[in-house]
């Protein structure tokens, strides 16, 4: 894995100020140029949204934490899943998530050059993993041990945010 994220674009939904009716929505491309040059960022990756462990602890922890991150000098925090841009946004309106970003890798082109692609019994996926870049490189990652397809389990050890918040103390 070189020490820079891959360069992908990611389509995502945005709110359109120009388009009404019941899905105020339109399709935007953001690229990983369009994210990283010039910040520090929090990226995190979860394997399945509107799971348990994705729901309860993960996904909230960041977001709840997302002022303290932000006053060690972090820019952004996105939340990155393998899934469609409208799954993510329910999923993130569905938990009243206020700060995190959300990034949908729907043909999980950044999770596999990533080197973070897993197959699960229900599909591909990301494995679990957090990562502290600055300006496009990737200075530090958490990425939980045990990767490997079709893993039983879902570790959650050290990707979390108060790991990350320890790593930027330091």
């Amino acid at each position: 894995m070189s020490n820079n994220v891959p360069n992908v674009t990611f389509k995502i939904r945005v709110r359109g100020e120009s388009v009404g009716g019941k899905n105020p929505f339109l399709w935007k491309d953001v690229s990983t140029e369009d994210i990283f040059p010039g910040k520090s960022i929090i990226i995190f990756a979860l394997p399945a949204v509107f799971t348990q462990t994705c729901s309860s602890t993960h996904l909230p922890g960041y977001d709840a934490k997302y002022d303290e991150l932000k006053s060690l000098g972090i820019d952004e925090v996105y939340c990155l899943g393998v899934n469609s841009p409208f799954t993510v946004n329910q999923w993130a309106k569905n938990l009243g998530i206020k700060n995190v970003k959300m990034l949908p890798d729907a043909h999980a082109d950044f999770t596999r050059l990533m080197g973070m692609l897993v197959k699960k019994e229900n599909g591909n996926t990301t494995w679990r993993y957090s990562a502290y870049v600055v300006n496009g490189e990737i200075k530090k990652i958490f990425s939980e041990a045990g990767m490997m397809d079709d893993c039983s389990g879902d570790p959650f050890e050290c990707s979390d945010v108060d790991t990350m918040i320890a790593h930027l103390k330091k």
